[in-house]
Order: structure tokens, then sequence, then C-alpha cells
């Protein structure tokens, strides 16, 4: 049996940015992409505290350090900036790798800079 289980998440990063003429994705400062283990194009799932909304799209990096954090295309109507986010990544484990499992946690600091 294999289980969908959480790999890594970014929490509560601040959108620094909201791009609609842009073909979709979030972007996402390198250095917390590197820190999660998001690839780029990985599939990530993304809830905004702010207004609850929550959508499925796929990573792109921006330049290591920068803080950026990008609503593109039409994922650019689901918040605006300011807001804060969790950024999901999730892997398929078999049960027994899955019970002792344990997800990378990333709580950016102020700027979305790496936490200390």
């Amino acid at each position: 049996m294999q289980v969908i289980m959480l790999k890594s998440k970014i929490h509560q990063a601040v959108v620094t940015e909201a791009e609609l003429e842009y073909e979709g994705s979030l972007t996402i400062d390198k250095a917390l992409m590197d820190k999660a283990g998001i690839l780029p194009h990985e599939k990530i799932l993304v809830a905004n505290l702010e207004n609850g909304e929550r959508f499925e799209t796929y990573a792109i990096s921006a330049p290591a350090g920068s803080g950026t954090i990008c609503l593109n295309g039409a994922t650019a109507h689901k918040g605006k900036v300011g807001d804060r986010v969790i950024v999901f990544t999730f892997c398929l484990l078999p049960k027994e790798e899955a019970a002792r499992h344990l997800p990378v946690v990333v709580k950016p600091g102020k700027g979305n800079s790496l936490p200390a």
C-alpha cells in the first residue's frame, strides 16, 4: 500500500508580487525552494491564510535571496501582495516508510528570508 504524505511546506511566506499576464505558476525564492526540497516545476498546493483560497499549481524559482513569492497568471486572482501563504508538497511512500517519515517545514523570516 502507498500513502500520500506531506513532503515539505513553506509556512507563512508573504506574497511579494502578483503578475496576471504570465502563463501561470508560483514563483518562489530559490533559497526557500532548496531548503524545502521543492524542485522547479514540481506540483504544489498553496493555501492563502488571508482569504482561505487553496489552489494547485507548480513552482518556478526566483533568484536566491530575493524573497520573491509571486502569484502568476490565474493564481494572481487568489491573493494579493502582503497575503500570507503556505506552500505544500507531497510524496507517495510505502506504508512502512510513511510511518516514520517526517516532513521538512520551513518558516521564513522577515522578507521571506531563510530561517536562522
